[in-house]
């Protein structure tokens, strides 16, 4: 880790969740106005809310992403593309694209790389970034996450990330649940990613201790709906919070 821990670097790193399929428009504004507060680097907002979050947070420092293709990435190329056109038209500085989990684990590489080069140039056209999730808990071989770092670094996206928080899977039990990021996968992600390329470590992030060992681990940012209750351990902890008045 290239750089110590504190309240404001922890922070900094958090992409804020508000992507509940059921958080009403009343919600969405009242959640951003929540925020605002939290030195975070953005807030990643379902893609009709964009604009929303562009006026709201247009006076804070707080970039505004969303999701591309999501959760589970089976959109044709060229509307993933559309998509994130008008998300960038609409205000966003940043996407997070879902790969075609069933062309990834079909292994048919070349429609992979051109379901991501496709929103990366159009994110390079517009100038704003590109994150590409791999959804890790359908990923349950190493080669496919390998593959897709190499890929991913090949074309130059800007970070690569564990997951959408959406990827349920059936358990023994029959039991459905997600895990997100995990340690493993997060560690992965980085040995076989470019130096240039970040890793978003998203799902499941839950305590302090959680966010502090994924960034051990090579994380680079933090993709949470609990920003709050992470701000207040790390101030406990760090006691170097910047102030929220």
């Amino acid at each position: 880790m290239p750089y110590p821990l504190s309240t404001r670097t922890i922070i900094g790193m958090v992409d804020h969740a508000i992507l509940h399929p059921t958080l009403t428009d009343e919600q969405i504004r009242a959640e951003l106005a929540s925020i605002a507060r939290y030195p975070v680097a953005t807030v990643c907002i379902k893609p009709h809310a964009v604009k929303v979050a562009a006026e709201a947070l247009r006076n804070s420092t707080i970039g505004v992403g969303t999701v591309i293709g999501f959760p589970h990435g089976s959109a044709l190329p060229a509307l993933k593309a559309a998509e994130a056109e008008r998300a960038f038209e609409d205000g966003a500085a940043e996407v997070d694209m879902v790969v075609n989990i069933g062309k990834v684990l079909s292994e048919d590489w070349g429609a992979v790389r051109e379901d991501i080069a496709v929103v990366l140039a159009v994110a390079r056209q517009r100038r704003g970034l590109l994150k590409v999730i791999f959804e890790t808990d359908y990923l349950t071989e190493d080669r496919h996450k390998i593959r897709l770092c190499e890929i991913c670094g090949e074309l130059g996206v800007d970070f690569v990330k564990t997951s959408t928080g959406f990827g349920f899977v059936k358990g023994p039990d029959g039991k459905f649940s997600t895990r997100g990021a995990t340690e493993h996968d997060v560690a992965l992600m980085r040995k076989h990613s470019p130096p240039q390329v970040g890793v978003k470590a998203s799902g499941g992030i839950r305590t302090l201790d959680d966010a502090i060992r994924l960034i051990e681990l090579g994380a680079t940012r933090l993709g949470t709906s609990g920003t709050a209750a992470l701000y207040e351990a790390a101030v406990e902890r760090f006691g170097d919070g910047p102030s929220l008045d």
